[in-house]
């Protein structure tokens, strides 16, 4: 995996299967008391919402090439972007229906990134609960409407290297459990990753139990939604009976550790997760801190803080550092579609933080003690 070219260290390019590139406008924003009451995801939600609001296709596309760039810079070469941010501030679709999607995507290709552009299928506030505020510019009428964006996308896209187009629905919340099917048949027809938020705080779980008597990852199961295309983002709070199901149908689970400490989502079950056969990758998710070196340590570091133990991941036939550089790069690039890392990212091997290290733990270092300054490109 990791090379030593002329004093230079080569690695596998990094993929981040999780972005919501616009939120990178929120930095800064959100770290202070609210006014009233306690301080968790939702009013963080509040936040967010007033910024997805301001967005026209213009400063959506200039926010995206920060975050781009942000990722570049940090090695980089591929995300995946779960974009839902689709029409007018009152909900009415642009004349080109798309052209949200593709400010996005011009901005990646524009700092030299490969992205899966996974287009998110959104209906509601909730369980008899209409979209409403905001919520409609994310939101589509009929799920008709929703995939065929995605198929104008799919044949728009059909020819570039470096873009996949996918569908995501947004949640158990946001989408009826009725429309699982025909989003998990339509995907699988053009054989498109499936991206979905499961399991991320509590308050879903309790409203997809009121709602169908079945927790987020049942539902899927027995909806049909689960297979090897398929990538449940955070997966937070995910029992060892759901991380079964995972493993059992070849699924992915995208891990956003500096994002969920962020919002106070929790820690998931990581060694249960792997114990389960599901394949983990990684997310920068809100941009709140780009740092894809952190994302990927924290996985261990995370389970460490969970369980009171060190080196819990044990992974056979790789060391810890090579099974988590992995997981932030060629897997993270196979649940967005794409084979291979889409080349390699050069470091350092003279920078201060590789001092004293051996030649043969040099990926322990540059894993567990390493920061952005390490990349050469």
């Amino acid at each position: 995996m990791l090379r030593l070219v002329e004093g230079q260290i080569r690695l596998p390019a990094l993929t981040t299967a999780h972005s919501h590139a616009f939120q990178r406008g929120l930095r800064g924003k959100a770290q202070r008391p609210g006014p009233v009451g306690s301080d968790d995801f939702w009013s963080w939600r509040t936040s967010m919402y007033e910024l997805a609001a301001s967005l026209d296709p213009e400063s959506l596309y200039r926010v995206s090439r920060v975050a781009y760039d942000e990722l570049r810079r940090t090695g980089v070469r591929t995300v995946g972007e779960f974009h839902y941010v689709h029409h007018q501030p009152d909900g009415t679709p642009y004349e080109d229906r798309v052209r949200m999607s593709e400010a996005v995507i011009a901005a990646a290709r524009d700092e030299g990134l490969r992205i899966c552009l996974l287009r998110v299928i959104y209906h509601r506030a909730g369980a008899d609960t209409p979209a409403d505020g905001v919520q409609r510019r994310f939101s589509d009428d009929a799920l008709d409407d929703a995939l065929q964006d995605v198929e104008q996308l799919r044949r728009r896209y059909a020819d570039r290297d470096d873009v996949r187009i996918g569908v995501a629905p947004h949640s158990v919340r946001a989408v009826p459990p009725d429309w699982l099917p025909d989003i998990s048949s339509f995907a699988r027809r053009w054989q498109m990753p499936v991206h979905m938020h499961v399991a991320e705080q509590p308050a879903e779980i309790e409203s997809c139990l009121a709602e169908t008597g079945m927790r987020p990852v049942e539902l899927l199961a027995d909806r049909g939604v689960l297979d090897e295309h398929f990538v449940a983002v955070h997966a937070t709070h995910v029992t060892a009976a759901e991380a079964k199901l995972l493993g059992a149908g070849g699924s992915y689970v995208c891990l956003c550790p500096t994002t969920e400490r962020d919002l106070g989502d929790g820690l998931a079950d990581v060694e249960g997760l792997v114990d389960a056969g599901v394949k983990l990758c990684t997310g920068v998710d809100s941009h709140v801190i780009t740092s894809p070196l952190e994302d990927m340590r924290s996985i261990e570091l995370g389970e460490r803080l969970r369980t009171g133990r060190r080196v819990v991941l044990k992974p056979s036939g790789d060391s810890p550092a090579e099974a988590l550089w992995r997981m932030g790069s060629e897997v993270g690039a196979a649940a967005c579609g794409f084979a291979g890392a889409g080349g390699d990212v050069v470091i350092d091997r003279g920078a201060r933080e590789l001092a004293l290290v051996s030649e043969d733990e040099l990926l322990d270092a540059i894993v567990f003690s390493g920061t952005d300054r390490l990349f050469l490109s």
